[in-house]
């Protein structure tokens, strides 16, 4: 009774300060200032973070800065259709939430928030092996095109455990991640401690301690797990297991005739999410799959890796005609989405660009993010002259 007189006392205070500062944001970059305001820092800093130098992290969002748009006129552009097809499933706009982990660490509503953001916006949901939310209440509570993303284990028990789960709750894609063999070096983690197990410093410490209304809302709700693993790992959590998942659970022999075997098994939608060579986008063609990720997993995992905007080019001259080629990486306004779609790209996706909405306030900020991107998308098709996404082509960019 406590627990619930506590949380309603909480959000009756701060609904409508909450409000207030997600509509005052306006762009990606100003939900990441309120996320940073309202996250312990190591949390904060494990979404915001990428690997060694985080090189590839900045590059991932200036590569669109070297390529300038060139709008035509006079062309009619009262209606915009932003609506577009990947991987067989109808969205309605270009650009739809990549997978991402362990969301409700962020925000007590985690996974929940953002698919029901995704299906008011009529885009594709993505849920990660370390979602927060099962699969089954996914399945069961939205109605919009969902995307699983897939680890490879040595433990092929779970691995059919989770297409099991899939299928049952009726996803429509399967993506396997082939980019985190091994996790990338991520230093700001190393530094505020927040690894497995946990090790944090005193200012770890006293950033949790200054932003108690995280810690009411992580204690005060349902408890944190990992419903797509717990029959596998022991009382799966985020604190006590995540690291010897990570060091001991995934397959690192994984090769391209795993891939075909796990497409075959699947036998729906199928992408490869982490590909950013020509040689690999051609391999993926041989063995079936109907679509790729080109991203280097937000300047996570290998520091110094290509921009997925810059190797988008030559990937979809190679395998456009034959396979959906989907760009991820450092989107944070709809004019990029608009550059890579441009490019050949069939749709884009993110993470970081509605993670800090989450972070910031749940649904009604990751509604807000989405509507900020959707907005500029449409302002933008209409200053480029274009009605369509199929009216996007390269004849509208140049690259200085």
């Amino acid at each position: 009774m406590f627990k619930s007189f506590l949380l309603s006392v909480l959000e009756i205070l701060s609904l409508k300060n909450i409000f207030n500062k997600i509509n005052d944001c306006h762009n990606t970059e100003d939900f990441r200032k309120l996320a940073k305001s309202k996250l312990p820092a190591p949390i904060f800093h494990y979404i915001d973070g990428g690997a060694d130098d985080e090189i590839t992290l900045r590059r991932n969002t200036e590569a669109y800065e070297q390529c300038d748009l060139i709008p035509n006129v006079l062309a009619g552009v009262e209606n915009i259709d932003l609506s577009t097809t990947v991987m067989g499933q109808k969205i309605d706009m270009p650009l739809f939430c990549s997978p991402t982990a362990v969301q409700r660490l962020f925000h007590h509503e985690g996974e929940r928030a953002v698919s029901k953001a995704a299906e008011k916006f009529g885009t594709m949901f993505g849920i990660s092996s370390l979602g927060t939310v099962g699969l089954a209440e996914i399945g069961s509570t939205i109605n919009t095109p969902k995307m699983f993303q897939l680890y490879y284990h040595k433990d092929r028990g779970l691995t059919e455990s989770m297409l099991e789960q899939c299928h049952e709750a009726n996803f429509d894609v399967l993506a396997l991640t082939v980019d985190t063999i091994v996790t990338g070096n991520r230093e700001r983690d190393l530094r505020t401690g927040f690894t497995m197990p946990l090790r944090l410093s005193l200012s770890s410490l006293m950033s949790f301690a200054i932003h108690p209304t995280w810690a009411i809302n992580y204690f005060t709700h349902k408890k944190f797990d990992l419903p797509i693993l717990k029959d596998h790992i022991n009382e799966a959590n985020f604190v006590v297991n995540l690291g010897e998942y990570f060091t001991s659970m995934l397959d690192q022999s994984m090769n391209w005739n795993d891939a075909e075997e796990l497409r075959k098994k699947w036998g729906k939608e199928f992408c490869l999410k982490g590909i950013m060579s020509v040689e690999d986008a051609k391999r993926a063609v041989d063995i079936g799959a109907t679509g790729i990720i080109v991203s280097n997993h937000g300047g996570r995992q290998l520091d110094g890796s290509r921009a997925p905007f810059d190797q988008l080019s030559e990937i979809v001259d190679a395998v456009g005609d034959k396979i959906d080629v989907i760009c991820e990486g450092g989107i944070t306004r709809g004019t990029h989405v608009l550059k890579a779609l441009s490019l050949g790209a069939k749709a884009c996706s993110g993470g970081k660009m509605y993670l800090y909405a989450l972070a910031a306030g749940g649904q009604r900020g990751v509604e807000k993010a989405l509507s900020n991107l959707q907005s500029e998308m449409i302002r933008d098709m209409k200053l480029m002259g274009c009605t369509k996404v199929s009216d996007l082509s390269r004849n509208n960019i140049r690259f200085r």
